[in-house]
């Protein structure tokens, strides 16, 4: 490394935010990348170690011992042709990855890990400003045309790869813009869609076809409003067909009072704010200004959705939690280089929310089919000797309730729908994904191949990216024979 003993002499610097009282008031980002001399300094503590784990942890498998060496020498145009060498979109995981990379750094045995994100960020950001990020068209034209379903990380980073050699690409999607959940499932001021916009031109400018506001599926399941292709039409004009949806089948909560109004799955709140801030017209939307608020789910979901209330102005923010409280620092001589269970304060709880774990709902109580209340017990969780399970019992005694005038699910996403899949007769999964496996995507259809969550299951944005790209060399193998694309 460029800086032998820097890992001695710098320590870790986290990225300038804007203060919590002023973010709320606003939907933009709040998280700037490190200054130049600010990532040549964490550039610098990178270790020599060895052996990379942070690339192993990573599953892009980012190479970056080479680009934090490269940052630490100001050799900034190297650097970014590093990173982008294994990931597509490192403007994404640059803000909303979290860094698996970097609970895998051999510097995080005994202190802090290298700020391996913010410097990707960095990089990326100083590559468009500088211009060198542009459009990479193939050198020549095949004559294999792919269809692929659904615009998200995977979907977008498989066609990216297969349009640059040189094959037709189309990408569907249901919404009326592309981006899938990068557009309407995260937040803007995690992700302001601007930068997703920047990369679509450059697809564009590769040669990929968009075609939003489409339904691919039968007819008869289609949302009202929009185009319909049906499998059978994909499969008479493409060469290969890829599934690579989201997995957006929310997990429910099936106790009584789920029917009343104010009951809400968290993407509801998620994808109708996201709308809003693009200037669509919502005729009921949902709003928390002035209400108690109550999410259940302990995830990035649920953390989006303290967030998003709070800046519709909330009187208050209350996220429950099924499992115990996580303890607040890791044993890492136990779990490194794997990702740890440990206690995660994101930047929205820092905006103001009550925080309780180990708490079950148990119904939902109101008047003239409005949700008023919560109605929860206390949990207590033990492992089984014979299986080494986790068991959770009520506490005795322990039912309490809470004031709630909204109530956002944010549990998890159990599968993909179910009737994209039907209408293609794709095998699944007991989880109900796709059946295929990471040798070459290929599901029992002929020609149908699946990534991301539709694949592998609710999942994050860097697994989306892996799985699109690898994808896409077993796409083009299929119809090329053979391929230089990269897994």
């Amino acid at each position: 490394m460029g800086k032998i003993t820097g890992f001695m002499e710098y320590a870790r610097v986290k990225p300038a935010t804007e203060a919590p009282e002023a973010r709320v008031h606003h939907w933009k980002e709040f998280t700037k990348p490190l200054t130049e001399e600010e990532a040549k300094i964490q550039g610098a503590r990178c270790m020599d170690c060895g052996i990379p784990y942070c690339t192993h942890g990573c599953p892009v498998n980012n190479i970056i011992p080479d680009f934090n060496d490269l940052v630490y020498k100001s050799d900034w145009k190297h650097a970014l042709d590093v990173l982008l060498s294994t990931n597509n979109f490192p403007e994404f995981t640059g803000r909303i990855c979290p860094a698996p990379c970097e609970a895998a750094c051999t510097l995080n045995l005994n202190d802090t890990a290298v700020g391996i994100k913010s410097i990707e960020h960095t990089i990326i950001e100083r590559g468009w400003a500088e211009g060198w990020v542009l459009p990479q068209p193939p050198a020549r034209k095949t004559s294999k045309k792919v269809a692929i379903v659904g615009s998200g990380p995977a979907g977008l980073a498989c066609a990216q790869q297969l349009a640059r050699v040189g094959h037709q690409v189309t990408v569907y999607e249901k919404a009326n813009r592309i981006g899938g959940l990068l557009r309407y499932g995260i937040p803007d001021f995690k992700l302001e869609k601007v930068f997703i916009d920047r990369r679509l031109a450059q697809l564009e400018a590769e040669g990929i076809e968009f075609l939003p506001s489409t339904y691919v599926g039968s007819k008869e399941d289609a949302p009202e409003g929009l185009t319909v292709v049906t499998p059978e039409e994909l499969h008479a004009q493409y060469d290969a067909i890829v599934l690579a949806g989201g997995c957006e089948q929310a997990r429910d909560l099936p106790v009584p009072g789920r029917e009343l109004k104010g009951v809400h799955f968290a993407l509801e709140l998620l994808q109708q704010q996201n709308k809003i801030n693009h200037g669509d017209r919502i005729a009921k939307p949902i709003n928390a200004k002035g209400k108690h608020v109550i999410v259940i789910g302990g995830g990035d979901t649920g953390s989006d959705c303290v967030g998003t209330s709070n800046r519709q102005g909330a009187a208050s923010v209350t996220q429950f939690e099924l499992m115990f409280q996580p303890p607040e620092h890791e044993d890492k001589l136990m779990t490194w280089p794997y990702w740890p269970i440990k206690l995660r304060t994101s930047s929205s709880h820092e905006e103001g929310c009550q925080r309780d774990w180990a708490v079950g709902t148990t119904a939902f109580e109101g008047k003239g089919g409005k949700v008023e209340k919560l109605v929860a017990s206390r949990l207590q969780w033990s492992k089984d000797r014979a299986t080494g399970q986790l068991k959770m019992k009520e506490v005795a005694d322990s039912r309490f309730e809470m004031p709630a005038d909204l109530i956002f699910l944010a549990m998890g996403f159990v599968s993909p729908v179910r009737s994209v899949l039907d209408a293609f007769g794709v095998d699944v999964t007991s989880r109900g994904n796709v059946q295929a496996n990471t040798d070459d995507y290929c599901s029992n259809q002929a020609k149908v191949f699946a990534a991301g969550d539709m694949r592998r299951g609710q999942s994050l944005v860097v697994w989306a990216i892996r799985e699109g790209r690898q994808c896409a060399r077993s796409v083009d193998e299929y119809l090329m024979g053979s391929s230089l694309l990269p897994r």
